[in-house]
């Protein structure tokens, strides 16, 4: 008996247990809820795109002018236009110089001339009489040495004459350039002489510019040259619009310039190809309605002009682009799905993509982990939400 009585103690546990195991109720399942990924979306839809060139610039006039004395004197009379920022227009005297000096020589050289007129009168008298002489002689005309019918002294005369002409003409032009007028519409820039200064030959006495159109250079990288096109190398070039954006007087402007040539020479410097574009009358002088903005000299500007066209592609925006050039759209079942697309070009706020057909809702939000055919749910703004419904 003591040796059955363990043996007995170890099957009545052992049966004990198993119908502790047989009589414990069965667990109830609960039902797995699949959590959705909030995501935000955007309709995108096939569509004609114009890219966007971009640069910027200095505005820089068509002509600048150093304006340089080619007379010696005294500077008597000063315009009052002959200021720093002074306007003016072709032809205004902007300042005198002393023309006593070129006014004496003019009357010098007026007097010579006489006197070759006079010469020559006495010459060709001479030479008349010298003809008649010789035909006493009864030998021809032909025969007769130059020095008797005094030709060398009428060729003198004659030569004379044409130098003392020639004095007079010259003495007229250096008394005209005591008068210093304005090559073209303009505005000093800088101003070197004022009344009373005598001034030389050569000295430089302002500097000014002509305001009748203005120019400004736009530098363009290789990504810029790429969205333009191939007529916009050539000719066709001539006349397009570029939008100019920038400040005056404290305030946001814009001006439409039409692009004048492209200058076909590469930066060394920069590795970069300017566009030149132009304004016309840029301080608005000629316009009837002066409620324009006027667009000054040496303004930074920064410019947009059209670019190629692209045909039947989606504007996507940058964060609506996933690894592997791939976009997540969400299906009728709210499901994502993921699409591969081709990238045609790309800037600062789009992806422009081919590959999709008719109107998307794509994802624009981050997605972590994306996993196609993962349960989203949609939560865009009011606005979005509307747009979406239509």
């Amino acid at each position: 008996m003591k040796r059955i009585i363990p043996f007995a103690l170890i099957l009545g546990a052992l049966a004990m247990a198993v119908a502790l195991h047989l009589a414990k109720p069965k667990p109830t399942r609960a039902e797995v809820t699949l959590a959705s990924v909030a995501v935000q979306t955007q309709n995108i839809q096939a569509e004609t795109v114009f890219l966007q060139v971009n640069s910027q610039g200095n505005v820089t006039p068509r002509t600048r002018t150093s304006l340089v004395s080619e007379v010696s004197g005294t500077v008597l009379e000063v315009s009052e236009k002959f200021v720093v920022g002074g306007k003016f227009s072709r032809g205004d005297i902007l300042l005198e110089i002393d023309p006593t000096d070129y006014k004496v020589a003019l009357q010098r050289s007026e007097a010579l001339l006489k006197g070759a007129e006079a010469q020559l009168i006495f010459e060709k008298a001479r030479s008349a009489q010298a003809k008649k002489e010789w035909e006493f002689t009864g030998r021809p005309l032909e025969e007769a040495p130059s020095l008797s019918l005094r030709i060398p002294f009428l060729a003198e005369a004659e030569a004379n004459l044409a130098q003392a002409k020639a004095e007079v003409e010259r003495a007229k032009v250096k008394l005209n350039k005591t008068i210093i007028k304005a090559p073209y519409d303009g505005i000093v820039y800088r101003k070197n002489a004022d009344i009373g200064q005598y001034v030389t030959i050569g000295i430089p006495l302002a500097e000014t510019f002509a305001i009748d159109f203005v120019e400004v250079r736009l530098p363009l990288a290789e990504q810029d040259l790429s969205m333009m096109n191939d007529a916009d190398f050539t000719d066709n070039l001539y006349g397009k619009d570029v939008i100019l954006r920038g400040q005056v007087n404290g305030r946001d402007a814009s001006w439409t310039a039409s692009a004048e040539r492209f200058e076909r020479v590469i930066d060394e410097v920069n590795r970069s190809q300017y566009l030149v574009a132009r304004v016309d009358d840029p301080y608005g002088l000629q316009a009837s309605d002066k409620s324009g903005n006027p667009l000054y000299v040496g303004t930074f500007v920064t410019a947009e002009f059209k670019g190629r066209q692209l045909n039947n592609v989606f504007k996507l925006p940058r964060s609506g682009l996933i690894k592997g050039n791939r976009v997540g759209t969400v299906d009728a079942n709210d499901e994502l799905r993921l699409l591969d697309v081709e990238i045609i070009h790309a800037d600062d706020e789009y992806y422009y993509v081919t590959g999709l057909t008719g109107e998307l809702a794509v994802v624009v939000s981050s997605l972590g982990t994306p996993v196609d055919g993962l349960k989203v749910q949609i939560k865009n703004n009011t606005n979005e939400e509307k747009k979406r419904g239509q």
